[in-house]
């Protein structure tokens, strides 16, 4: 494997500022597996949450994907996938290739199993417009947009003989952190997407029970962890998570910046 790309780390800093801080509490191999899928997966992600794309071209997009994952990357085939939306694409889903690049050679099949997987089933959502109508609807959307980053992370523990978790513990931890962001994003979604992740007859009340169910999922997962790197790394965004969920209740849209640097600096303090 090459030196990880320095721009690789300046592009994860920028897409995902909740898991920048803990990627670089992990060691090497980890810390360059774990970055490189938070970007091949949130190339996925941006084609998946495109504003000007409609439902059909996601679908269509994503489903080709998907099956691109299952051999070695044909970057000139993905560009021909994306076609015309090539130029409405940012830079994180343009340059894909280069993720999968920067992956460990040994960690590589792990992150592009779960890619395939994930896309798959945000195509698969993406064709029936995300119309969520039952608990069992939320169960799948949130397995794969978030419960299978917490088996795909799992596998990598493992993988590297760290730690070996339980997988529908790292489900929850998942999908307790994306529950968060739905109840976050509710009104924006619906605005901006015509999208709701809200069951059929269920309220913010019982958005928050289901919350509050998969982040206690959480918390037993992080009991079964030793190693203080990955410790550290699955510390913060679950802190964040709880907090987060706590100012909602409250009626707060939000942490404040204080509070998110306050909570950076105690998940450091053991």
């Amino acid at each position: 494997m090459n030196a990880f790309p320095k721009d690789a780390m300046r592009m994860l800093k920028e897409t995902s500022r909740t898991f920048y801080i803990p990627i670089t509490f992990l060691q090497k191999e980890l810390k360059y597996s774990v970055a490189a899928a938070y970007l091949v997966f949130r190339a996925i992600d941006e084609i998946e949450d495109h504003e000007e794309l409609d439902s059909d071209v996601k679908y269509t997009i994503l489903m080709q994907v998907s099956e691109l994952f299952k051999q070695p990357f044909d970057n000139e085939e993905y560009l021909r996938i994306l076609g015309q939306t090539k130029v409405r694409m940012p830079e994180v889903t343009l340059r894909l290739e280069e993720w999968l690049q920067a992956c460990p050679n040994d960690a590589l099949p792990i992150i592009t199993d779960a890619a395939c997987e994930m896309a798959y089933g945000m195509a698969k959502w993406a064709k029936a417009n995300w119309k969520i109508r039952t608990r069992e609807d939320l169960d799948d959307y949130t397995y794969y947009v978030a419960g299978l980053v917490g088996v795909m992370l799992s596998d990598l523990w493992e993988h590297y003989g760290e730690e070996k978790t339980d997988r529908e513990l790292a489900i929850g931890y998942g999908r307790g952190l994306q529950l968060v962001n739905i109840l976050r994003n509710e009104k924006e979604d619906l605005v901006e997407r015509g999208v709701s992740f809200v069951p059929d007859g269920w309220t913010r009340a019982d958005l928050f029970v289901y919350a509050d169910e998969n982040l206690a999922k959480a918390d037993e997962y992080m009991k079964s962890l030793k190693k203080k790197s990955i410790l550290l790394f699955c510390r913060l965004p679950l802190a964040l998570a709880h907090k987060t969920l706590k100012a909602m209740k409250e009626g707060r849209e939000k942490m404040t910046r204080a509070e998110v640097e306050q909570t950076v600096e105690e998940v450091q303090i053991d």
